[in-house]
């Protein structure tokens, strides 16, 4: 298992600044052998609150809660949205007698009453799964293919890896989902699910997927923004401006684990993926998760114009605009549409990063970037 050090240390410089840290992210993640680095499981500071002996004890949160010193962790927090404002009263005590560690399987905004009660008093960090970085470059094919879930990546073989995922997902869609207020059928999730899959990189459009299942288009919204919630979709949306061009306004859907993306779509290892139509568009959104999580940009798009100019990703950091282009070819070059986007956008700078390993300019603050450099931030 790696140790995930970047993650201690950023979790340990929040409790040190904040009154409450929240980690959020998708079931299995890891979040919670993360917690286990600050506060031992067996200890009265520990709720886990899928064991039914937590539950009990949380019963009188406000009893339960006051007394504890050091460090408290709560996890599944979602399961119980009610002890939100008792929390706020804690972390508000004279002299901080308690700081909190609370982890989450779902959006602060889908947990009922938590945005509401720690407004200002929480700080949020959004776990992930396992990077380039923490893999290394060598095993890049095999966390593209399996992705970053930990008991997917460290499987024993492709197959096993599979039939982790394939768990996962029934389990979410069985499970997961009813436990968070959506009373939606296992077999319409799933379905929806596998289309979404099939949208992983397009412009989404919820008519086909609305005719598809007998719903509304507004139901399949609500679909579409429960697994944002859940962590599972990533919704990028278009950036527009005054440009005298008609610009695209719906956002992008992505899978955001790669494996659970080959897993909906029926892959089953390496030579499935490459000869799979999708591949360029898997290799794409694995690429946009790598660079977000490395660059942790103030603010993500894409852009793209109905006459065919469009940007993979628009970063907004520090008051620059970088632009993004990802390509599964040996030798990119300059497109016109790059120019394009270079004009119309006043991009500062344009990466284009591909799965090659030389680092070469194609124009002025243009360059090709090798993937395997995803191990550092893009500069």
């Amino acid at each position: 298992m790696f140790s995930r050090q970047s993650w201690q240390a950023r979790i340990r410089q929040a409790l040190q600044r904040s009154r409450a840290v929240a980690l959020i992210g998708p079931r299995q993640i890891g979040k919670t052998t993360l917690a286990r680095q600050f506060v031992d499981t067996t200890s009265a500071n520990y709720f886990d609150l899928e064991d039914p002996l937590s539950l009990a004890r949380l019963a009188e949160p406000m009893t339960a809660l006051k007394d504890l010193r050091g460090l408290v962790v709560i996890d599944e927090v979602q399961r119980a949205p009610q002890i939100f404002p008792i929390l706020r009263v804690l972390v508000d005590r004279p002299g901080l007698p308690a700081r909190f560690m609370l982890l989450g399987s779902a959006s602060p905004a889908l947990i009922r009453g938590s945005s509401e009660s720690l407004a200002g008093r929480v700080e949020v960090i959004e776990i992930s799964g396992f990077s380039l970085t923490e893999t290394g470059y060598p095993a890049l094919e095999k966390l593209w293919l399996r992705g970053g879930f930990p008991l997917s990546f460290l499987a024993g073989s492709d197959g096993d890896s599979r039939i982790w995922r394939r768990q996962f997902l029934q389990t979410f869609a069985e499970r997961d989902l009813p436990q968070l207020g959506f009373n939606i059928p296992a077999p319409a999730v799933q379905r929806f699910m596998a289309m979404v899959a099939h949208y992983h990189g397009q412009i989404w459009s919820g008519a086909d997927p609305a005719r598809s299942l007998g719903i509304s288009e507004s139901t399949v919204r609500r679909y579409l923004d429960m697994l944002a919630s859940a962590y599972l979709v990533r919704q990028l949306q278009p950036w527009f401006e005054n440009l005298g061009k008609r610009q695209v306004r719906s956002p992008k859907v992505y899978v955001r684990d790669s494996g659970m993306l080959h897993e909906l779509l029926g892959i089953a290892d390496m030579r499935a993926l490459l000869e799979q139509p999708k591949c360029g568009a898997s290799w794409e959104g694995f690429i946009i998760e790598e660079i977000l999580r490395r660059t942790e940009p103030d603010e993500a798009f894409f852009w793209a114009t109905h006459q065919g100019a469009e940007l993979d990703l628009l970063l907004f950091k520090d008051g620059r605009r970088i632009g993004i282009e990802i390509k599964r070819m040996d030798a990119p070059r300059l497109t016109p549409s790059m120019k394009i986007a270079l004009a119309d956008l006043k991009l500062d700078r344009l990466f284009v990063v591909y799965p090659g390993d030389r680092r070469y300019a194609l124009a002025e603050n243009v360059e090709v970037v090798p993937a395997r450099e995803l191990a550092t931030p893009l500069e």
